[in-house]
């Protein structure tokens, strides 16, 4: 059993590694590959997760850290994907150049969100291609890699027989959030319906042990005008501040908007929870006023999670003392790799996948790439049909599918008219004149990633 990470340089990588490591014998794994383009980074990288598999777990699992794909997957069983194209820096641009032009400045949403997709579509289809060429016949590609909603599509359009599970721990971090308020300790008792795309969707029911407790949890949040546990929420001081090590990060910087905004979405609209990034959709004039054009959560993240990374490496190697906090990062591994013990012990767990519509929820268009509770089995997902959804949350859904289907076959064909459509369509921009600005600036900043359009 050969499990390959592409991406391996990513700083959630030992995170995932610990993750499979924990699950050894559920998944039998033998081998565990990290495969990057930045062999450096890589290298650091590899030097933790050594420690996790050698020293802390004693895993017996082999690793292999390479930039040849033929060597990363060769054989491979399972393909965890988690690229960043263009990495941090073009991150920072993803969210500021929006912000210039008076529109939302995030990684995977509005302008920010399409010019990323327009990055890492062709080497998706990379990765799909590769694993064909030298992966098992049976082999599954589990996609991390951001905005999913825009890389699904393309997969769909370009390979549509690809072994893709396209997924995201966005959902799950929210869940852990909601247990932690309500006083939860056993998160895997919670059940939850949820329908959407990836990053825009909506949870209709939450139950814990067969209980309903959206009733609860809208109380909650009402009462504390934010979605964060109280433990989280002591040092009022603290809040809304520049992130510090050692605090937590949904209290600073730009993530205390995003659980605040749940409140302000859920007084006006109290009947589901909504995914966090449905904030930037839905106060588009207030996520810009609060941002700071030149200090975006790309800064955030490199000051805290990148620096405390390659820094706790640094302090290894000199010292031999590992801080845990530094590199590990629990949900977000442990999604990734349970969906890998679904699929190979044909468990029938139940995740959130996204996946092509076709009839799962009857007013979406067949083709489109939604995001629905599935059972996971050997043979990829079942997926849970949905009922009709209200006609606020299917509008809102039609713009932003079409917005990035138009994206994609702009992206697939060059074209720049398709492009500029998808940017106009897109709920974080005001105009069509804004819209071209923004893509006239980005195109300059994405030169050697984006493909020509003409």
């Amino acid at each position: 059993m050969i499990i390959t990470i592409v991406g391996g340089g990513s700083t959630f990588t030992a995170g995932i590694v610990k993750s499979i490591a924990l699950r050894k014998d559920e998944l039998e794994v033998d081998e565990i590959r990290l495969f990057d383009l930045d062999a450096e980074r890589q290298n650091k990288v590899a030097v933790v997760v050594k420690y996790v598999l050698d020293v802390e777990l004693k895993s017996g699992i082999k690793l292999t850290v390479t930039t040849d794909k033929e060597e990363a997957y060769k054989d491979a069983d399972f393909i965890f994907a988690q690229m960043r194209v263009g990495k941090y820096a073009m991150r920072e641009m993803d969210e500021k150049i929006p912000l210039k032009h008076g529109c939302v400045g995030q990684e995977t949403c509005g302008c920010g969100g399409l010019a990323y997709g327009m990055r890492t579509i062709f080497p998706m289809i990379e990765v799909i291609d590769d694993a064909e060429k030298w992966a098992k016949p049976s082999y599954w590609i589990l996609n991390y890699s951001n905005p999913a909603s825009i890389v699904s599509e393309a997969c769909r359009k370009l390979r549509p027989n690809a072994r893709i599970i396209n997924i995201c721990d966005m959902p799950i971090a929210i869940i852990d959030v909601v247990a932690a308020a309500l006083n939860i300790k056993d998160r895997e008792n919670i059940v939850y319906d949820y329908f959407g795309l990836n990053h825009f969707g909506w949870f209709t029911s939450i139950e814990y042990k067969g209980e309903d407790i959206m009733g609860k949890l809208r109380d909650y949040v009402m009462e504390h005008e934010i979605l964060l546990p109280d433990a989280y929420l002591k040092d009022k001081a603290a809040l809304n501040v520049k992130p510090k090590e050692g605090q937590n990060r949904h209290t600073k910087g730009s993530w205390y908007y995003v659980w605040k905004g749940i409140y302000e979405i859920m007084a006006n609209f109290p009947e589901t929870l909504p995914n966090t990034y449905l904030n930037y959709y839905l106060q588009c004039k207030e996520f810009v006023e609060h941002s700071d054009p030149t200090h975006t959560r790309a800064n955030e993240v490199m000051e805290s999670r990148e620096k405390n990374l390659f820094d706790g490496i640094d302090k290894y190697l000199e010292t031999g003392i590992v801080d845990e906090k530094t590199f590990y990062a629990g949900s977000h591994g442990d999604w990734i790799a349970d969906l890998a013990v679904a699929l190979k012990n044909d468990t029938k767990a139940r995740f959130l996948v996204i996946t092509e519509n076709r009839g799962t929820i009857p007013n979406m268009p067949y083709d489109a790439m939604v995001e629905v509770p599935a059972y996971i089995g050997k043979n990829g997902p079942e997926v849970i049909s949905q009922k009709e959804i209200p006609l606020f949350e299917q509008g809102l859904m039609m713009q932003q599918l079409n917005s990035e289907k138009l994206l994609v076959e702009g992206c697939i064909e060059g074209s720049y008219e398709k492009v500029l459509k998808a940017f106009t369509l897109n709920k974080t921009v005001p105009s069509m004149n804004v819209a071209k600005a923004v893509l006239d600036e980005m195109i300059e900043a994405n030169k050697g990633f984006w493909p020509e359009l003409k």
